[in-house]
């Protein structure tokens, strides 16, 4: 199946993301329970956001994976992007 890279960008409402985002990283853990999610985590340098690597048929399929995060539900989610991936060395190559 092919791997996507989804990036999004935060707003700037950290503190009411603080409160949410064990529900967050729940529903990003139920999707790598799922055989959906490959990785994830946040940037550590420039705009806060952070990293989605899955695995879904194409980019709407990538995105639509992930539309019932709670991030997203509750606005916190200024811009989403995919782009295909091709991993050709490492783990998911």
């Amino acid at each position: 199946m092919p791997t996507f890279v989804v990036s999004y960008v935060y707003d700037e409402r950290r503190a009411e993301q603080d409160v949410l985002r064990p529900a967050h990283r729940a529903f990003l853990r139920s999707l790598l329970d799922d055989g959906v999610l490959l990785a994830s985590g946040p940037w550590t340098e420039g705009p806060s956001g952070a990293l989605i690597l899955l695995r879904a048929d194409d980019g709407a399929a990538a995105l639509a994976a992930l539309d019932p995060d709670p991030f997203l539900a509750a606005g916190f989610i200024a811009e989403r992007t995919v782009r295909g991936w091709n991993p050709v060395i490492g783990p998911w190559g």
